[in-house]
């Protein structure tokens, strides 16, 4: 019974992480050029209103998101090359060697 309960704790980490970066990188990318669109105001909206500064700083801050994304996921990948591991021990990820 506790081989089973490990099992599904595993399966729900793996479904976690698969949406959040299979999914939510992405939805996220789509919702950062939509907010552009947003800010731009003009032609690149059906109705031509006027550019709106809020679209533009939803953007800033979707677009940085997933560069950070991307960024930690480079990081760890080159990290583990090199023998250190990526480290979340305090606010910011930190690389220390392993063992």
């Amino acid at each position: 019974m506790n081989n089973v309960a490990l099992a599904l704790d595993a399966a729900w980490k793996v479904l976690a992480a698969g949406l959040i970066l299979g999914a939510g990188l992405p939805a996220l990318f789509a919702v950062g050029v939509r907010s552009m669109a947003y800010g731009s105001g003009g032609d690149a909206e059906v109705d031509h209103q006027a550019p709106h500064p809020i679209g533009k700083l939803v953007a800033v801050v979707c677009f940085a998101v997933v560069l950070a994304a991307i960024a930690l996921g480079i990081t760890f990948i080159v990290a583990s090359g090199f023998g250190k591991e990526l480290s979340f021990e305090h606010i910011y990820p930190i690389l220390k060697d392993k063992g």
